[in-house]
């Protein structure tokens, strides 16, 4: 049973998804950033002089406003995790092979999703 159907990504094609993965790495980091500096900085914002009740307001504003962050932060870093998995995949010429059917994922979801182990058709199966 021969077929033309492709089992891997060339060495090429794993070197352009290395420089996508790569780039939205370095985007997510400066995004992890921001995030973790608006936490340490998010206590000066001069409330001192403000009447009781409406420091109690800001008060529970703002944690929870940290907490979103916090969420947001968290989020950020498990993606950047993913994508480095993925760059994982990729020195060891398995990225890009669906992990439940075993086929190629398509490149143009590859693009949009970098780090993503499932292929369209195994996603779908999942809903």
């Amino acid at each position: 049973m021969a077929t033309n159907e492709k089992t891997h990504y060339s060495d090429s094609e794993l070197q352009e998804f290395k420089e996508i993965i790569l780039e939205k790495i370095r985007i997510a980091r400066e995004e992890l950033t921001a995030l973790t500096s608006t936490l340490s900085n998010s206590d000066a914002n001069g409330t001192d002089d403000t009447a009781g009740t409406y420091k109690t307001l800001e008060d529970g504003s703002a944690t929870l406003e940290k907490e979103q962050i916090n969420q947001l932060a968290a989020r950020q870093k498990k993606f950047i995790d993913n994508l480095e998995a993925a760059l994982v995949r990729i020195e060891n010429k398995t990225y890009g092979i669906c992990r439940e059917t075993g086929k190629l994922i398509q490149k143009e979801r590859l693009k949009a999703v970098p780090h993503t182990t499932l292929s369209i058709e195994a996603k779908n199966k999942q809903y």
